[in-house]
This record gives C-alpha cells, sequence and structure tokens, in this order.
C-alpha cells in the first residue's frame, strides 16, 4: 500500500457543527475552550456559527444550515484538505430531515482521516491532546490500491 501524508499545521482549522438539540451542548464546551479556539481557524454550519459568534465573539467562517447544504459544504472542505477536524455534536436520538447528508459527512471524515469528535468528552480528548497544538502529518489512505486481508 502506498502511503501518502498530509500535513496539519499547528494553526488547525475546525469544523464545529451541531444539531438543535445539542447546540448548548456545543455553546457550552465553546465556551469553556475559547482560549484555545481563538488561536485556530473556525469553520461551523449556519445556526451553529451565527450563534457562537453571538455569544462567544468567535470569528468563525460560516457556511449554509446543516439541511441546507452546510454539511455537505463542510464535506467538501473536507475532501480538498480544508478542514483539519471537526467537532460535530450530533444528536443520536433525533431523526434530522438531513440524515443521509449527516451520514456522508462523518464518512468522508473517517476517509480523510480527520479527527472526529461526536460528543464532549471525545472533544475534551482531542483539544486537550498535545497533538493539537503541533504540527501533524497524518496518513491518507489510498482506497484505489488498500490491500484487503483474509481473516481466517
Amino acid at each position: 500500500m502506498s502511503e501518502k501524508f498530509e500535513t496539519m499545521g499547528k494553526k488547525k482549522r475546525i469544523a464545529l457543527i451541531a444539531h438543535d438539540n445539542r447546540k448548548g451542548d456545543l455553546l457550552d464546551w465553546a465556551r469553556y475552550n475559547k482560549g484555545t479556539l481563538i488561536n485556530h481557524e473556525l469553520y461551523a454550519t449556519g445556526t451553529t456559527g451565527k450563534i457562537l459568534k453571538e455569544y462567544l465573539g468567535l470569528n468563525i467562517i460560516r457556511m449554509q444550515s446543516g439541511p441546507l447544504g452546510g454539511d455537505q459544504q463542510i464535506g467538501s472542505k473536507i475532501s480538498l484538505g480544508e478542514i483539519d477536524c471537526m467537532i460535530f455534536f450530533w444528536d443520536p436520538l433525533e431523526a434530522q430531515p438531513h440524515d443521509v447528508d449527516v451520514r456522508a459527512l462523518l464518512r468522508i471524515g473517517v476517509v480523510y482521516n480527520i479527527p472526529v469528535a461526536c460528543n464532549r468528552s471525545t472533544a475534551d480528548f482531542l483539544i486537550s491532546s498535545p497533538l493539537f497544538s503541533k504540527e501533524y502529518d497524518k496518513m491518507l489512505i489510498n482506497y484505489k490500491t488498500r490491500m484487503k486481508v483474509e481473516m481466517p
């Protein structure tokens, strides 16, 4: 398998997304971590970005609302190497009208090997990691040539 690496800079490009029932949780988490977040480039889907900017004064690059294409815009930025990690507080107990887009966004995060946090505990571990403030070489998987391993 041919390995390819892509370097994330010290200044991370972070996508911040939250479903309606989780926006308050993401706001609390971002408030607690504001001192760290202000040192990075922040992207968010529509309403989430508006809330973070309004309540915390964070500089946010806003996409469309998730159901109106914002999730797909973030996914596109991931595939272009323009997003380094994603904090996505999604609501697993509430059906979303754009569930297909949500699954596609989570899948694209895995395909491009970016750190993805879907709850506060994982987001806490991610942002407090020593790797978060350093350059990091992430390995990109070549899905066309990956070797399939036969299990006994």
